[in-house]
């Protein structure tokens, strides 16, 4: 698949999680950061990045510079999605259903953050197993990425869209 150029969108971010760590060393404590950080034009098109850096608002640059590199273009019907699909990461699995017009994003932190981003204004979904938020958004993304629009799976038939739809 084609890289897509940030430089030519306009993209929103949005930081999903801030975590510290430390490490004990002789003199005291070193505290850093991961910033987990999603990007999207609000059109179909999304990306994530982490960060690590001894600042927050460093570490939340990196993420924003991580997530430009890792673009992916989601297929999209409307403001929702086309089928129903299961995205899993690790132990994160994410169920992601198709909403009827004017449903609203139903989802928690990590996917909510991925959705909106995205431009999905209607869906529902509901994580399963771990809820670890890197975990949750890479698996939201992954199932994103394996939708597939009528026009997609009309190709790989061999058929037009109207057979597929009937």
């Amino acid at each position: 698949m084609a890289r897509i150029d940030a430089s030519t969108l306009d993209l929103q971010e949005r930081v999903v999680s801030i975590n510290r760590v430390s490490k004990t060393v002789k003199g005291g404590r070193i505290f850093k950061f991961a910033a987990l950080v999603v990007v999207g034009d609000g059109a179909g098109i999304v990306g994530y990045g982490l960060g690590k850096a001894s600042e927050v608002p460093e570490a939340i640059r990196k993420g924003i510079e991580d997530a430009k590199k890792n673009l992916h273009k989601i297929s999209l019907r409307g403001t929702t999605i086309p089928h129903e699909v299961i995205g899993s990461y690790g132990a994160a699995r994410v169920l992601m259903k198709p909403a009827p017009q004017g449903t609203g994003v139903i989802a928690g932190g990590p996917v909510r953050a991925v959705m909106e981003v995205c431009g999905i204004g209607d869906i529902r979904t509901k994580c399963l197993r771990s809820n670890n938020p890197i975990n949750v958004v890479t698996a939201t993304i992954e199932g994103l990425k394996s939708l597939r629009g009528p026009a997609e799976v009309a190709a790989v038939r061999g058929k037009t869209v109207e057979e597929i739809l009937g």
